[in-house]
């Protein structure tokens, strides 16, 4: 039978993103499923819920819990971690960048490398020069940079979001299927399964 393709929507500022990051290409490419990674902003998404900033932060009970989780999970794959300061970050350059960095989309190698600078060396992915040095070390040209920033990638972004608030994305990661939602890290073995299904 063949697979459908897995949409993997994701906020560079989202620890839980991280996670999925580091491991989605592999456990795709195990079953066979095709992936296209979408950047997207949770802002929007969040103050559609009435939200102005990340529920961790709203919540500190649940902020606790979270980066608790992420200090097992990290350690438990191998995997540095570093809070972010502020936490979250301003995604808004990375995810236009990331937008163009491919004609078909995302580039994996670059999202992968913003993720790492954030989460494991505490880099600031709102700096231009922190964006730009990654996208030298992928071997992407520099005026990426300056290409994300066109009105019409600003409004393909924008597009983006809407188009994932209307499947019901929620929060990053989310997994999609034709219109199936599967939403967390914990439910990408899920969504790779249905994709096979």
């Amino acid at each position: 039978m063949t697979a459908k393709r897995l949409v993997f929507w994701f906020d560079f500022a989202s620890t839980y993103s991280y996670l999925s990051a580091e491991r989605i290409d592999a456990l795709c490419a195990e079953a066979g499923v095709e992936v296209e990674w979408r950047p997207i902003l949770l802002g929007p998404v969040f103050k559609a819920q009435g939200w102005d900033t990340s529920p961790f932060n709203i919540y500190p009970a649940k902020g606790r819990y979270m980066w608790r989780d992420m200090e097992r999970l990290c350690a438990a794959r191998g995997l540095p971690l570093v809070r972010p300061d502020p936490f979250p970050q301003n995604s808004l350059l990375a995810a236009r960048t990331a937008r163009v960095s491919q004609p078909t989309g995302a580039d994996p190698a670059f999202c992968k490398a913003v993720f790492r600078a954030e989460f494991q060396s505490g880099a600031q992915i709102s700096d231009p020069e922190v964006i730009t040095r990654l996208l030298s070390e992928c071997g992407l040209p520099s005026d990426l940079l300056e290409v994300g920033q066109s009105n019409a990638n600003k409004a393909a972004l924008r597009a983006d979001v809407e188009k994932g608030m209307a499947l019901g994305l929620f929060g990053a990661p989310t997994f999609t299927v034709a219109e199936e939602v599967f939403w967390g890290d914990d439910r990408l073995e899920a969504a790779i399964r249905f994709a096979v299904a």
